[in-house]
């Protein structure tokens, strides 16, 4: 428009120039009347007119198109600068206090920093980024769970959580501040690209139950801790033993060791009379004889075990004689019971090493989480609590 205006001003004054030289009627300066010019000169000027017309237009061209440029510049320059992502996420962040029950104090962290905590002591930083990110959605769905029931148990007064995995493990910030460059930035950035991201059943927070390896498969929640949990069902999961370290381990007991740890007297043990035993004493291969697992669960995991009359659970046999897993087979050994564990951990949720597994052939977090627990979809931490916690 600016350049239009430009040469419509210039014909203008041409056209007024041209006029009473061609013979247009009008008077002179002196109020004389004009002659006509010859019409040699007459068509010599309207040549060159033209020929000016001509140098004209592409002059006032190139100082539109310098204009433009000028204009664009300046707008760059003056145009106010793209805001950064908002605060609004990280301002709003829950604080979570932390019970160390190293030094018995309580260390008040903002949300995201204590899930960065969490993945620090829980996951090793060689892993796979995406199989860290799915671990720090599962930390800040786990805590956010217990920040929205106003869950404090098993903690001391004025604690929302410990740092043991009665809970979960987290590293205080002491500690993180002595963590080595590039694992630092590799956690920072698992937790800053899944930030403000939790699992939801239903719209609520799962509890998002986690441990180190499977025997193969998960568990089912009935079948460890007695209650079922819709998302929270056994599926197979065959990565582990591929990649986890420690897929397997045999523990050895002494016999008489092995009874007293279960609380199991020889006079509990059905005794035959060609069993090798004698009074209050019996065999290695007689007590033998009365160890047997009676069933195994959806998990492959042992269910319940039978020694003489009396009856465990695989979870008791696991947790009296320290083992790894409630996945194990046994053989008598001469004087000794060898035991062998497969997997490491209740069984229940995500198997981390599995998690691990299916980063390595390329699997997403979310693909990751959505696998382990059922039925379940990503939302945001930010958007549940909204109102409901204090800052």
């Amino acid at each position: 428009m600016a350049m239009q205006s430009m040469l419509n001003a210039q014909a203008r004054r041409l056209a007024r120039w041209l006029k009473p030289r061609l013979g247009f009627r009008g008077r002179g300066r002196w109020g004389m009347r004009r002659r006509p010019l010859p019409l040699l000169a007459r068509t010599a000027l309207w040549a060159g007119a033209l020929i000016a017309l001509a140098l004209l237009v592409p002059l006032l061209l190139v100082q539109e198109h310098q204009q433009e440029k000028d204009t664009s510049v300046r707008s760059e320059r003056t145009a106010p600068q793209a805001q950064k992502e908002s605060p609004g996420i990280a301002a709003a962040q829950p604080m979570v206090r932390v019970y160390l029950s190293g030094t018995r104090q309580i260390e008040s962290v903002a949300l995201e920093q204590y899930v960065r905590g969490v993945l620090a002591a829980e996951m090793p930083s060689s892993f796979e980024l995406e199989a860290l990110k799915a671990q720090a959605i599962a930390a800040r769905t786990y805590i956010m769970r217990r920040l929205l029931a106003k869950d404090a148990s098993g903690t001391p007064e004025g604690a929302d959580v410990t740092n043991t995995v009665a809970h979960q493990a987290y590293k205080p910030l002491a500690e993180m501040k002595r963590l080595p460059k590039d694992a630092a930035a590799k956690l920072s950035r698992a937790v800053e690209e899944t930030k403000d991201l939790i699992i939801t059943y239903e719209g609520k927070p799962i509890m998002a139950a986690f441990f180190s390896t499977s025997n193969g498969y998960t568990e089912n929640a009935e079948d460890y801790w007695g209650s079922p949990i819709p998302y929270l069902k056994s599926v197979p999961s065959p990565w582990d033993e591929r990649v986890a370290p420690k897929y397997a381990e045999r523990t050895t007991f002494q016999m008489n060791n092995l009874l007293s740890e279960l609380g199991v007297s020889v006079q509990a043990l059905k005794l035959k009379s060609d069993g090798g035993t004698t009074g209050k004493t019996a065999s290695i291969q007689g007590i033998g004889n009365q160890l047997r697992i009676v069933s195994r669960t959806v998990g492959k995991r042992v269910r319940q075990v039978q020694i003489g009359s009396e009856h465990f659970t695989g979870r008791e046999i696991r947790e009296k004689l320290g083992l790894r897993s409630s996945a194990f087979d046994w053989s008598v050994d001469n004087d000794k019971l060898v035991i062998t564990t497969y997997g490491f951990g209740h069984g229940v949720g995500m198997s981390q090493y599995g998690a691990q597994g299916m980063a390595k052939e390329g699997a997403t977090a979310e693909q990751i989480v959505t696998y382990y627990y059922n039925d379940v979809k990503l939302d945001k931490a930010s958007k549940l609590a909204a109102g409901r916690l204090r800052n």
